[in-house]
């Protein structure tokens, strides 16, 4: 373990060297969607992006699974990590990678098993049925690939191995950009082809992080030879990993609520929904990395019971995550026509996006204070403070302001839900830490 970065570093420069290189990765991870979405919106098909669009819910949801086992074991094995325990650690990390993996078996089955009621479900109409259904096949199929990638990059940062995450990501999301025009146009397999390509990217990375953890590690294990957990060992994992996971669940049914809301202003407009949800992104996958890329810090520091550096640790967070949403969503905020444009040059998805973006660029800062709070609380294993936050934003707190705000102004309400559902979170994330954190860091 490397005690120094987690003990006695200053706390700007541990933080930043745990949480570059996860900001490093989200940023490769934003081109590639970037690039992604503008091959796919490159075919001129706005029947085929909708389709797309329209899946994105399926890949969250396999994102939020993968969540369980990565964020739910760094968060205790950190702590295990900082009270000393690393033989438990270890054998923690076992469950996680192997666990990981036998339930993206079972997930692929279902979604296979089940693909004509989801994709109904999902709002696929006739126009984008046959698009939705090759993306959606080959993600589902994807399954285990995609999910077991999720728990390396949040494990290797609990000893420290930020860098190694890193690349992992890096490998993946460099070989999933290439694939991506030979899939959708050299070889014409259009939507069917950039989901296959995603695929791969994961495959790819997954066999960088079997390498890494076998060769390089002292700490983790893929070794399930006498493997053992306990019923309060797997109860903790679930309680923080199930929360975090619900973070990502709830955006998938933010999604597709949004499309069911969006469906009766036209296909066009759920097409440029798409393309704003991929520039939002450039904020929200930035303000994420330095949330949780100080993860490894508050849970070993908890665990350590180190309170002085744990609250100065989070202040920098606050700070930094919060300005960052500031900043960059001022920059995106004017830039709108130019972002739009880049994707779809055409004068009425950019006078319909523009709108779209500008709107939803005005919750950023207040979802970097949810972030950063919601990451306290699976750091330091604050469960029902992390589900209370991880439900709210995209899911009960969104829908009661999306159907409310919809039945009032229609429209413009669809687009202003978001943005106000985030400034309420925040308002919630304040409220929560005072009441589960306050009194235990002020002792």
């Amino acid at each position: 373990m490397k005690n120094e970065l987690f003990e006695s570093m200053p706390v700007p420069k541990a933080y930043m060297k745990l949480a570059v290189p996860v900001m490093m990765s989200s940023v490769l991870m934003l081109v590639y969607n970037m690039v992604d979405m503008y091959f796919i919106a490159g075919t001129g098909n706005t029947d085929l992006v909708a389709g797309v669009s329209l899946c994105a819910p399926v890949f969250t949801f396999l994102i939020a699974v993968g969540d369980i086992f990565g964020i739910g074991g760094s968060s205790v094995i950190s702590r295990l990590f900082g009270a000393g325990r690393t033989d438990d650690g270890r054998r923690l990390s076992v469950f996680a990678f192997l666990g990981s993996a036998a339930v993206g078996i079972i997930i692929a089955a279902v979604l296979l098993l089940f693909q004509n009621p989801m994709l109904t479900l999902l709002g696929a109409t006739e126009q984008t049925m046959q698009f939705a259904r090759s993306y959606y096949f080959w993600i589902a199929l994807g399954a285990p690939f995609i999910i077991f990638s999720l728990v390396p990059t949040n494990l290797l940062r609990t000893e420290g191995f930020a860098t190694g995450a890193m690349i992992g990501s890096f490998i993946g999301s460099i070989v999933n950009m290439i694939l991506d025009p030979v899939f959708i146009f050299t070889l014409g397999m259009g939507a069917g082809g950039a989901a296959i390509a995603t695929v791969i990217g994961n495959v790819f990375a997954d066999l960088f992080y079997v390498y890494f953890i076998t060769q390089r590690s002292s700490l983790l294990s893929l070794n399930p030879k006498g493997f053992h957990i306990s019923g309060q060992e797997l109860r903790q994992i679930l309680g923080i990993g199930i929360p975090s996971s619900i973070t990502n669940i709830m955006q998938s049914v933010g999604v597709m609520l949004l499309n069911r809301f969006m469906l009766p202003y036209g296909n066009d407009k759920i097409a440029v929904m798409g393309i704003v949800s991929k520039i939002v992104m450039i904020v929200v996958m930035i303000m994420v990395a330095f949330s949780f890329g100080g993860q490894p810090l508050y849970g070993y520091l908890y665990g350590s019971k180190n309170k002085p550096r744990l609250c100065e640790t989070i202040r920098f967070a606050y700070l930094l995550v919060c300005g960052l949403g500031i900043g960059i969503s001022a920059v995106l905020f004017f830039a709108a026509p130019v972002l739009i444009s880049l994707f779809m040059n055409d004068a009425s998805v950019i006078s319909t996006g523009v709108p779209m973006l500008r709107a939803i660029l005005c919750g950023m800062p207040f979802i970097g204070y949810t972030m950063v709070t919601t990451c306290i609380f699976q750091s330091a294993g604050k469960a029902r403070g992390a589900l209370l936050l991880s439900a709210g934003r995209q899911g009960y707190i969104y829908a009661v302001v999306l159907f409310a705000a919809s039945a009032l102004f229609g429209y413009n309400g669809v687009i202003a839900a978001q943005p106000a559902a985030d400034c309420l979170t925040a308002v919630l994330a304040f409220i929560l830490f005072r009441l589960y954190l306050g009194n235990e860091l002020s002792d």
